[in-house]
């Protein structure tokens, strides 16, 4: 075998041209591979981590039916006192989950005593929603970075439509689940940027103060959001707690609690898997244009060989042996093409991060990407590379080794 690897690396260093610009095909399709796959692959988990870490949390624990009604915040399907104690109990003791925030979402009127809007108010407790969703005090543009009774943080679209500055005094009016209207005076302590863009109408209260306003004797919860220790476990986590709550059900045998990961309530995702799509057939082109580079090189050299095989074949080199020659030679350009684009891939990816990729999202100014090259990425596009060479190969190698010795010498 090793006789066989210095015959092939003779040939290819033989044909030094065709060698050099076939294995610079290969490199180039390879860098361009994994300076795509390190930047779309960092920008998913960079936008991931801005809208789990800034509103939304790793998974949400809700009651059945609230998700599918959730435009309009229904409050007949909030959870009872009793059910949140038994999944504060069960979190508490999970030891997977980092940190939980129970939220009270209802719809309310705004108004700064002149002019009135629609809100989306969350009733939180402040700092259980603070560690759970770290990146939020990111968003406060203005004002205070913890939130009071009596306090409210706004969003940017509707301070800036009603012309509400810090320190204002506003008023929230809201319908309870009995239908009768309440309202309660805040002071405008912070305004926030829309982690998900302009559109967003979203804000924060404490939920003792959500609790007065909807005339309940005790918070009832829309829903809790779920930090998890390693997001990486986020499917593991999402089925073990759906087994765990599935004992909860009610009186006619349907489970009361329903779990959602991120990916189920956010629109982003469907990019993310736009993104992976993207990549998918990306790595189909460098499987093309691999397998095309090698086999046209192969085929190239069969036929400015077939005198060469002739006499091979004559002195008695087994069929096999040809064979594994020419795969061979394929196998070499396939490694050098996959290391140098390793090499020079991880260069440009290097010099991306030093020159830096800056962008915005939604209200986000000035993100700043740091793109990374997974090893799982570049072992797995170097195998693929490697053995697409070796499969490219397989034709021009059975062709050369079921030449005829006599007519292969004959040929001029």
């Amino acid at each position: 075998m090793l006789n066989l690897f210095k015959i092939a690396l003779r040939n290819l260093i033989r044909y030094k041209r065709r060698t050099l610009l076939t294995a610079s095909l290969i490199t180039i399709g390879v860098v361009f591979v994994l300076v795509f796959v390190s930047i779309t692959g960092s920008f998913k988990a960079m936008i991931t981590g801005q809208i789990t870490d800034s509103m939304m949390g790793h998974l949400q624990i809700h009651r059945k039916g609230y998700v599918a009604s959730i435009d309009n915040l229904p409050l007949n399907l909030n959870m009872k006192p009793q059910g949140n104690q038994k999944i504060a109990t069960l979190l508490g003791a999970y030891p997977e989950v980092e940190a939980f925030s129970p939220r009270l979402k209802f719809g309310a009127m705004f108004s700064n005593f002149t002019e009135t809007t629609n809100i989306r108010l969350n009733g939180i407790y402040p700092d259980r929603e603070f560690r759970t969703v770290p990146l939020f005090t990111s968003r406060v543009t203005e004002g205070k970075k913890t939130l009071g009774r009596g306090e409210i943080m706004i969003p940017i679209l509707l301070a800036k439509g009603l012309k509400v500055k810090l320190g204002d005094p506003v008023v929230v009016v809201a319908t309870n689940v009995d239908g009768s209207v309440n309202g309660k005076q805040f002071i405008v302590s912070g305004i926030l940027e829309s982690a998900t863009g302009p559109g967003g109408r979203d804000g924060y209260i404490h939920i003792e103060d959500a609790a007065e306003v909807l005339r309940m004797a005790e918070p009832e919860i829309s829903e809790v959001a779920v930090r998890l220790k390693k997001f990486s476990n986020l499917s593991a986590a999402m089925r073990n707690l759906e087994e765990k709550l599935s004992g909860e059900v009610n009186k006619q045998g349907m489970a009361i609690f329903e779990v959602h990961s991120w990916e189920q309530l956010s629109p982003f995702f469907n990019i993310a898997r736009m993104i992976d799509v993207m990549t998918f057939f990306i790595k189909i082109m460098l499987i093309a244009i691999v397998l095309i580079s090698i086999m046209n090189v192969m085929i190239m050299a069969v036929y400015e060989r077939i005198r060469e095989i002739g006499t091979i074949a004559a002195i008695g080199t087994l069929p096999g042996k040809i064979r594994s020659m020419f795969i061979i030679e394929g196998f070499c350009m396939g490694v050098v093409g996959a290391l140098a684009g390793d090499i020079l891939g991880g260069l440009v990816v290097l010099i991306l991060n030093l020159v830096g990729i800056r962008f915005d999202f939604g209200q986000q100014k000035g993100l700043l990407l740091t793109a990374t090259l997974d090893p799982v990425d570049l072992l797995a596009v170097s195998v693929i590379v490697i053995a697409v060479a070796v499969a490219a190969s397989l034709q021009p190698a059975v062709k050369a080794s079921r030449m005829e010795p006599i007519e292969a010498l004959r040929h001029v």
